[in-house]
């Protein structure tokens, strides 16, 4: 059994479940349920349910972090950029909400915004200090790379900020 990286809270770990498709189908929606487990002497999340499409049992273990870190709703973790979702992926996962924010219903559109602001949030944790934009190099994953490849621009500081800003202004 192999333990990924630290997922720094549940939300985080929720997005990159939600990002990974099923291994036999290639599907992603399963209903997942969430506990502790025990590998090897060291406690893990256990996150496993079901393949909606094929069925296929399915099941992710976490390391847990050296501390809880508390914040809003949504939260994905503290200062540290994530190890399990890269740049290009929480970006897609803004522009995705964002796309879908519903009119008519303005409670879940809060939410939706929230996500989405919270996830332009994690893509200005991969800028390091000093630089103008995330690396390149920082981009792990074929669906961060492609994002960042279609347009690299938008992983610039600046960029991130207004889009941040933006997002933040339609909770207002």
């Amino acid at each position: 059994m192999t333990v990924l990286p630290v997922a720094r809270t549940s939300d985080e770990a929720y997005v990159y479940l939600d990002l990974t498709p099923c291994g036999d189908c290639g599907a992603t929606e399963t209903e997942w349920e969430h506990g502790l487990a025990q590998v090897e002497g060291e406690l893990v999340a256990a996150y496993s349910g079901t393949c909606e499409k094929c069925s296929t049992a399915r099941e992710y273990l976490f390391r847990l972090p050296a501390r809880e870190h508390a914040g809003a709703d949504p939260n994905f973790g503290g200062a540290e950029p994530s190890v399990l979702v890269d740049p290009g992926q929480w970006l897609d996962v803004a522009d995705q909400l964002m796309s879908v924010v519903p009119t008519d219903d303005p409670a879940a559109a809060g939410i939706m915004t929230r996500f989405a602001v919270a996830a332009v949030a994690e893509v200005l944790k991969f800028v390091p200090a000093g630089a103008d934009a995330v690396p390149a190099d920082r981009f792990w994953t074929e669906a961060g790379r492609r994002v960042y490849d279609l347009q690299p621009g938008r992983f610039r500081r600046d960029r991130l900020q207004v889009v941040l800003e933006t997002y933040e202004g339609r909770l207002s």
